[in-house]
């Protein structure tokens, strides 16, 4: 699928390299937010910017856990105990230090990313692993910790008033992995933020529900 990016026309599979520039890029954005922030809610969440990156975390962790076993389960997922710290919040695995501060926080978040792009990398492109959304691959993976990096990162930079604008390429070749049902005429990161249901497109209002398809196309 080919997507108009006003630069070179991206290669259609989604690397490890593309995972780990957008997390690396989300971290040092992330650095920049004052330390008394992180109590405030992230975007149009319902959690806070604190809980938000936990939650992010939690879902690089995950993926990166589902590839790991040398029979990955395809009915369901690795059953790590996730549990919220409290009514209403994130449900995870993965919980940071608090006494460790933002700078903690954002290791937590580097440390998770870094475990999912270092098990696409050496995971075998034949492997296939359960996800509520389809059963998929490594490539697969890759693309849905990558959307969870962009989209989170968007809505922490709403909370904690930062800019975020992360790179076309890596938004069209996501796009073309997991939402095949999107508009292929308008700007990749926008339409990322309208297919999960963050803003609106010209002619197309904001989704109050949405989905990725992270099946594999055998």
């Amino acid at each position: 699928m080919s997507r108009s990016t006003g630069t070179e026309s991206p290669q259609s599979a989604v690397a490890a390299d593309d995972l780990d520039r957008a997390v690396q890029l989300a971290v040092a954005v992330l650095r920049a937010a004052p330390p008394t922030a992180w109590d405030g809610k992230a975007g149009s969440l319902e959690w806070d910017c604190w809980e938000t990156v936990e939650h992010l975390s939690d879902d690089l962790f995950a993926y990166a856990a589902q590839l790991g076993p040398r029979r990955p389960p395809l009915g369901g997922n690795v059953p790590f105990v996730w549990q919220s710290r409290r009514p209403g919040g994130p449900p995870n695995a993965v919980h940071a230090d608090r006494a460790a501060g933002p700078a903690g926080l954002l290791q937590v978040l580097e440390a998770s990313g870094a475990l999912l792009v270092a098990m696409v990398r050496t995971t075998s492109p034949r492997v296939r692993a359960h996800h509520v959304f389809g059963v998929s691959d490594p490539e697969g993976f890759a693309a849905m910790g990558t959307v969870e990096t962009l989209v989170h990162t968007h809505d922490l930079a709403e909370g904690l008033q930062l800019s975020w604008n992360p790179p076309a390429d890596v938004c069209a070749r996501v796009l073309a992995r997991l939402f095949p049902d999107v508009p292929e005429d308008a700007d990749p990161w926008q339409t990322l933020l309208w297919a999960t249901g963050r803003t609106e497109l010209p002619g197309r209002p904001r989704r109050t529900t949405w989905r990725w398809y992270g099946g594999v196309q055998e």
